[in-house]
């Protein structure tokens, strides 16, 4: 129900998308004929899609990009960024999308600074790769992208839409706690910490508000919309 109303959505921005996300009121030759149109001279269409922990964001995106024959992208990110950083998956994993002081990184980034160390701060090589690799996603073109502010490295792209999944604190420990085998305050634990941790990262990198309704062109609320 989530997928088909942010599909819907989607196509009132890209109009030609729509005989392709709803076959059912088109014939197979005409539904072909709009594949065919994303592909070919259209093309070149991202989803970039920002999430609260436990909101289902991921899950949404994924069954999204099968939905319009998009390819998707979250973790794969990592590994694409792993190769052009020198940095490991594991790495990239445990310090991307994380800020849990934005005040006392500015100073360990200043120490970078005035130092002879000849590399960058890591959050900001990572930060910087990643946001190259969605650029580089963008321009190979129809996907959806989980995160990596990816609404923001694609800022100036005119065929890109930015989406926020968000959803009650009840809904996403619900969620949480089934998919992780967490107790409720544990589940409430790791969502505050998460999205602590996002907000303060998107927030330093982006000059905006993570979850701001005006950062966005499109919220949803996956607990009431399914």
């Amino acid at each position: 129900l989530l997928v088909g109303f942010i599909a819907r959505l989607i196509a009132k921005k890209l109009a030609f998308l729509k005989d392709m996300i709803f076959p059912e009121s088109v014939s197979a030759e005409s539904e072909n004929e709009a594949k065919e149109q994303t592909a070919g001279t259209y093309g070149k269409n991202v989803i970039a899609i920002g999430r609260q922990f436990g909101s289902g964001g991921h899950d949404i995106g994924k069954v999204l990009a099968e939905k319009l024959g998009y390819d998707f992208y979250d973790a794969e990110i990592i590994q694409m960024t792993a190769g052009t950083t020198g940095y490991t998956p594991e790495f990239i994993k445990k310090n991307e999308e994380i800020m849990t002081n934005s005040l006392l990184y500015d100073l360990v980034n200043q120490m970078y600074l005035n130092t002879d160390m000849q590399d960058e701060a890591p959050k900001d090589k990572i930060f910087e790769a990643e946001s190259q690799v969605v650029r580089d996603l963008e321009k190979k073109g129809n996907c959806v992208i989980v995160g990596r502010c990816a609404d923001y490295a694609l800022a100036d792209w005119k065929d890109c839409f930015s989406v926020f999944v968000h959803a009650d604190i009840d809904c996403r420990i619900s969620r949480i706690a089934a998919k992780h085998n967490k107790s409720p305050k544990e589940a409430r634990d790791m969502i505050n910490k998460t999205d602590k941790s996002r907000a303060s990262y998107y927030n330093y990198y982006t000059n905006k508000k993570w979850g701001a309704a005006k950062s966005y062109e499109l919220c949803v609320d996956s607990g009431k919309l399914g």
